[in-house]
């Protein structure tokens, strides 16, 4: 019986084992090894607030590919929602907290058709430690130093935590007045309001922080430093669509001709009172065609000059929350500033931070009581501590693209390509980890569509094997 193991257990690596399950026409084995708290939700989907809404409507977040409005299906037949207007509700932005039941509620009717179909699931509350490929098998070990092999193995780890501020003062890192991971509750519980806190990075992750302090009672000043400070913008022309600039689209567009013609169509509708986020929406389902054709120094350049503006047009919203945002930086409470944090220290009582603000071109400093590090997952694997995933670069089993963006992988059959540029045959890979290969690779939409390619291919490759058995025996 073959056997398989994902490594991460949110939104990818369950999709990708609820896929798995559904194709499967033989008993097989199927282990996910995740840790218990966030199995099935991830970060994403297992937030500390009630009030951390999805960033997509949720006419647009089914969990499956062939069936759009399963999402919408599920939640009109909760309590709460029986009596609404599906239109509405299609349209809304609802909780993330009931997206990760949602996703809860999928595995568990997935595990018993599992049962009738004679495949054994197993989940594993452990964290991978190290893995090494073998020649018809991977091999894991786990926390507690227990090994395990597997014919297959897929990684769908997810996001890493940020990446700490480059600072002179590195001991500041150990301060427990900084939280390098802002998706945990202890980052905005338990603060005095008599200082400003500062949160690192001005993104969708600082919208959340934001919104945790309000609700866990914090009534001081937050102040935000990032290298451009962008302002977050809403979603705005729900619904609208625009086809023009996708109408000119061609396969040999270089970096600058794409700009000019997006900003050629931005000024089109700005004519007309609308805003630019339908023409960077048009460009969506073309966008991994488009950077896959990107020659490397073009993705350097977009990287270094556009990638922030793009994830301002990108990365937008709900109104409301948009709406709570402006209020308090009119209110003063909320200040978001350009700048770069030059260096941190600590005293008693509060926490001085250098830095360097891009609007004064002056050096400043600030007394925060806490530090908050929004800046948005790191991808550099070199940078993470205590990885398998590091270990895996070390020895070449795996490798980076020039920008550190991800994993390098055959983007068809999700292949891990090692350090002689070869596939593995039982290393495979998707989500967040082929953003170096496909730069949009983190939301729902790409995400089951590449659990469910995925899970296809393997189905073919293991029915492969078994005919080419069968043939061998006989």
């Amino acid at each position: 019986m073959k056997k398989t193991v994902i490594i991460g257990g949110g939104f990818t690596g369950t999709m990708t084992a609820v896929q798995l399950i559904k194709k499967s026409t033989a008993p097989c084995g199927i282990t996910i090894i995740n840790e218990r708290e966030t199995f099935n939700k991830g970060v994403a989907y297992n937030p500390y607030s009630d009030k951390h809404i999805l960033n997509v409507i949720t006419g647009k977040m089914s969990a499956y590919p062939d069936n759009p409005d399963h999402f919408l299906d599920w939640v009109m037949t909760r309590p709460d929602f029986q009596d609404r207007d599906k239109t509405l509700i299609a349209n809304s932005f609802l909780p993330r907290k009931l997206y990760g039941e949602y996703l809860t509620e999928i595995w568990t009717d997935t595990v018993k058709t599992a049962e009738t179909k004679g495949i054994e699931v197993n989940v594993i509350d452990s964290f991978v430690i190290d893995l090494d490929v073998n020649e018809n098998s991977v091999s894991l070990w786990l926390e507690d130093d227990s090994k395990l092999t597997f014919d297959t193995c897929i990684i769908a780890t997810g996001n890493q935590i940020p990446r700490n501020p480059a600072i002179k003062n590195h001991s500041f890192y150990e301060s427990k007045k900084y939280f390098q991971n802002p998706w945990l509750i202890n980052s905005v519980i338990n603060i005095k309001s008599d200082l400003p806190v500062l949160l690192i990075g001005n993104g969708l992750t600082m919208v959340d922080t934001v919104i945790g302090l309000l609700e866990q009672g914090f009534k001081g000043e937050i102040i935000s430093v990032s290298p451009n400070g962008f302002n977050i913008l809403p979603h705005r022309h729900n619904g609208l669509k625009y086809t023009k600039l996708t109408e000119e689209l061609t396969d040999n567009l270089s970096l600058f001709e794409l700009v000019r013609l997006v900003n050629k169509h931005i000024k089109a509708v700005r004519e007309y009172g609308v805003t630019a986020e339908p023409v960077i929406d048009s460009l969506r389902p073309h966008t991994q065609k488009i950077w896959k054709k990107f020659t490397d120094r073009e993705k350097e350049l977009f990287m270094s000059r556009l990638r922030h503006l793009w994830g301002v047009a990108r990365h937008r919203i709900p109104l409301h929350i948009h709406d709570k945002i402006q209020k308090l930086q009119i209110e003063g409470r909320l200040h978001i500033n350009a700048g770069k944090i030059i260096d941190i220290t600590e005293s008693e009582n509060f926490i001085t931070v250098e830095y360097f603000d891009h609007h004064d071109h002056t050096l400043k400093n600030i007394k925060v009581s806490r530090i908050i590090n929004c800046t948005g997952p790191e991808t550099d694997l070199m940078n993470v501590e205590k990885s398998f995933l590091k270990n895996c670069l070390i020895k070449g089993i795996l490798i980076q693209d020039k920008l550190k963006l991800g994993i390098t992988a055959d983007t068809e059959t999700f292949q891990v390509i090692n350090s002689d540029g070869k596939p593995h045959e039982s290393l495979f890979t998707l989500g967040s980890n082929l953003k170096g290969e496909l730069w949009e690779s983190t939301a729902v939409n790409e995400l089951r569509g590449q659990a469910e390619k995925l899970a296809e291919n393997l189905k073919v490759i293991r029915e492969s094997s078994e005919m080419k058995n069968a043939e061998t025996k006989f």
